[in-house]
């Protein structure tokens, strides 16, 4: 700790300035729920002090206790040496307004399908009452799993993930929720464990990131679970499963929808015969696809 930061910085304003210049000056990298240096100092600066997160400007020049100055010094450096994503360091990530444990179990939640799922899937879902069967593969910590929950009040989910860890992860979100009578854990690998069963959604923000791109990922990344990020030389080896198999476990008017990160161009050269629907979110067309289970291959 800086004997120097903690006497002469007094106030919120202070402590966010001297956060932003820590960070910028290690060169830290954003990209687990905020990207640049401000929104970070901002996050972790209002998570510790236990302050509303959508509440800055009250607090800018209010003065800190000792104990306050102590722990947010604590965590900025943390964040520096340790190259911890912000979301290990408070252990939680939101997606829209619905907030997750997270540890070093888990990926960080920042699926694009999450929006998806608070639109209801429209327009693609007619009836989000009607959905009574849905699967989330590669559930990580259970968010999109309880996502489904959330918005398809009738719907029974599978949260899927072959990590035992992240597992665990999951049935503490779950229980969070109280959506245990809706929301089951299962361990499997991709549909090993699910003989028989159908679903009328089925979502995915399996592994997509090629060989090459795990190779040159920041520090920030290499804390989270490997299995859950790289997938092959291309990145698309567990959607190849998913394209294989999903049929077998779609009703008849079923939905798969997958997230495949920028791999978009990869996947429609090698399946150049299958109509993927490519799904508008805020960063765009090209991340998430949807097929429907008469489309699929099986």
């Amino acid at each position: 700790m800086s004997t120097a930061a903690f006497t002469e910085l007094h106030t919120l304003r202070d402590f966010l300035r001297y956060a932003v210049s820590r960070f910028t000056a290690a060169g830290l990298f954003f990209g687990h729920g905020s990207d640049n240096a401000w929104d970070e100092a901002v996050y972790l600066t209002l998570h510790t002090l236990h302050l509303p997160l959508d509440s800055l400007e009250p607090f800018l020049d209010a003065r800190l206790l000792p104990d306050e100055r102590s722990r947010l010094l604590d965590i900025y450096s943390r964040r520096c040496q340790e190259r911890l994503p912000a979301a290990y360091l408070t252990q939680e990530a939101w997606l829209g307004e619905d907030r997750f444990y997270v540890d070093e179990r888990v990926i960080v939640p920042r699926s694009f399908i999450a929006e998806l799922l608070d639109e209801q899937l429209a327009p693609w879902v007619d009836a989000p009452w009607a959905v009574e069967q849905a699967l989330d593969l590669c559930t990580g910590s259970g968010c999109l799993a309880i996502k489904l929950a959330l918005n398809f009040p009738h719907a029974q989910v599978d949260a899927v993930d072959l990590s035992p860890d992240a597992l665990d992860v999951a049935r503490r979100n779950i229980a969070d929720y109280q959506l245990s009578r809706r929301v089951h854990p299962i361990h499997s690998d991709a549909f090993a464990a699910l003989s028989g069963k159908r679903y009328d959604l089925i979502v995915s923000n399996p592994p997509y990131v090629d060989a090459q791109s795990v190779a040159a990922l920041p520090p920030e990344y290499r804390h989270e679970p490997e299995m859950a990020l790289g997938s092959g030389e291309d990145g698309l080896d567990f959607t190849r499963v998913l394209l294989a198999e999903a049929k077998k476990h779609l009703t008849e008017n079923g939905l798969l929808i997958v997230e495949i990160g920028h791999n978009r161009a990869t996947l429609e050269a090698a399946y150049p015969t299958l109509p993927f629907t490519w799904l508008d979110t805020a960063a765009g067309d090209e991340y998430v696809f949807m097929l429907r289970a008469e489309d699929l291959p099986g």
